[in-house]
């Protein structure tokens, strides 16, 4: 965890990739297609704790048909800025079993986080497994999933905001940052 000066100098040094309002308009998009996809599906939508939790919320008010919500956690950071280990924290509560399951995240980076999230779900029995991400942050390569609903794409640099955090800090700002490239 970042002490709030640490945080502040981070910020300050960092470069905005993604304004608040490109954030928005992509957020509003990804309601439009999801609407358009899965309105008459009454799907169960799961929220990945924690960085989905802002997405997710400007997210659920803009899809205009009956829902089920629910959330799931699991971790590949646990407050580093580089993925480790995969850790379950909390399957949801809601049964998938023959539902139609959204999961919305915060960042499709590598994609092993969500490859096992879909595993995870498909085996628990739902009919259909679609996620949606506010960022996609372009490898370069190929990904072992790709999001069926995206809201921008961003570079291959460790990013946070709009629910992404840097070392635990600065997941509440509008817009997304880069942090310093080291030089």
């Amino acid at each position: 965890m970042l002490a709030p000066a640490q945080a502040w100098e981070v910020l300050q040094s960092a470069e905005r990739v993604c304004s608040a309002a490109a954030v928005t308009r992509a957020v509003h998009r990804i309601a439009a297609d999801i609407t358009r996809e899965l309105a008459a599906a009454n799907p169960l939508v799961l929220s990945v704790m924690g960085g989905a939790v802002v997405f997710a919320g400007h997210l659920l008010p803009l899809l205009k048909f009956p829902l089920d919500f629910d959330y799931l956690h699991l971790t590949r950071y646990d407050g580093a800025t580089s993925g480790g280990r995969l850790e379950w924290k909390v399957f949801p509560g809601t049964p998938v079993a023959g539902r139609v399951v959204l999961v919305v995240d915060d960042i499709l980076d590598e994609g092993h986080t969500m490859v096992e999230i879909r595993e995870r779900v498909l085996a628990s029995g739902a009919a259909r497994f679609c996620c949606a991400v506010l960022a996609d942050k372009d490898l370069g390569k190929p990904k072992p999933i790709a999001a069926d609903f995206v809201g921008v794409t961003l570079p291959n640099r460790y990013v946070f905001g709009f629910g992404m955090d840097v070392r635990g800090a600065w997941r509440n700002l509008p817009e997304i940052y880069a942090v310093k490239r080291e030089e």
